[in-house]
């Protein structure tokens, strides 16, 4: 598929996607989001890949948030559809473990994308915020839902009332992001993360993930539970007899996804 507002490419195991509106900041346009969610499938569904990256272009900004040339004319219909949340949900539904590359503006629904992410590196020069209330709306992309769980309350309510961006020492110190390398270095961290997680048994970073995310939703008994029955599955797999058997005789294990 060709692409006018993205870059889609196969580094490896590692589909890499870059938003490439640079003159706008990779604002998120519909016609941007639509691509993305192309991409987000297309690279589900490709077997090859076993992580997706997500990053913006031009090196200013990562997304500045939602095309607001489009957002001044959206009616209460159109605020109801699914747009960027219905992106974050799919991340977040994806299979596949997701890396966030931040690098420079990240805010309203570029956030919420990187908040659609399981996992977020970003450059000392990032900037994080959700403005919306300074344009007399609020977040619609999922960022009152997945900003409080992510870094608490208290600093979920403080970025979503004041509106004020924070810096990225900021965003490592609440657990926002989880790691902060220099610009250059970005994309080179975001592969090696990759290639670690795709040494891994196939079922591991899947699992793992749809353990969080649907444990952070139910009660503590029942996570514990899903849990329980989840590591019952793995612990049948021949991956699983590959991994300890490879750990035991001090070499390095040959999964197969079985």
């Amino acid at each position: 598929m060709e692409y006018k507002n993205l870059l889609y490419e196969v580094r490896k195991s590692m589909a890499l996607i870059t938003i490439n509106r640079p003159e706008k900041h990779n604002a998120i346009s519909l016609a941007t989001l639509d691509e993305l969610q192309a991409a987000v499938e297309y690279a589900g569904n490709d077997e090859t890949v076993r992580v997706l990256t997500i990053t913006g272009a031009g090196g200013r900004s990562f997304a500045s948030g939602s095309d607001l040339s489009e957002v001044i004319d959206r009616d209460f219909k159109k605020a109801l559809e699914p747009i960027v949340q219905g992106l974050a949900d799919q991340l977040e539904r994806l299979p596949k473990p997701t890396i966030a590359a931040i690098d420079g503006i990240c805010m309203g629904g570029g956030l919420e994308i990187a908040l659609g992410c399981d996992l977020r590196i970003a450059t000392p020069s990032s900037r994080f915020a959700t403005p919306e209330g300074k344009l007399g709306i609020i977040p619609g992309g999922g960022a009152t839902a997945r900003l409080p769980r992510l870094i608490g309350r208290g600093w979920g309510m403080h970025m979503l009332l004041m509106g004020d961006a924070i810096d990225a020492e900021r965003a490592f110190s609440i657990g926002l992001v989880t790691g902060l390398v220099e610009r250059e270095e970005l994309l080179e961290e975001a592969q090696r993360m990759a290639d670690h997680l795709s040494g891994f048994a196939p079922f591991v970073p899947r699992t793992m993930k749809m353990m969080v995310n649907f444990g952070m939703e139910a009660s503590t008994a029942a996570a514990l539970m899903l849990e329980k029955y989840a590591q019952g599955a793995l612990v049948q797999t021949e991956d699983k007899k590959e991994g300890i058997s490879a750990f035991l005789e001090k070499r390095k294990p040959s999964f197969n996804g079985r």
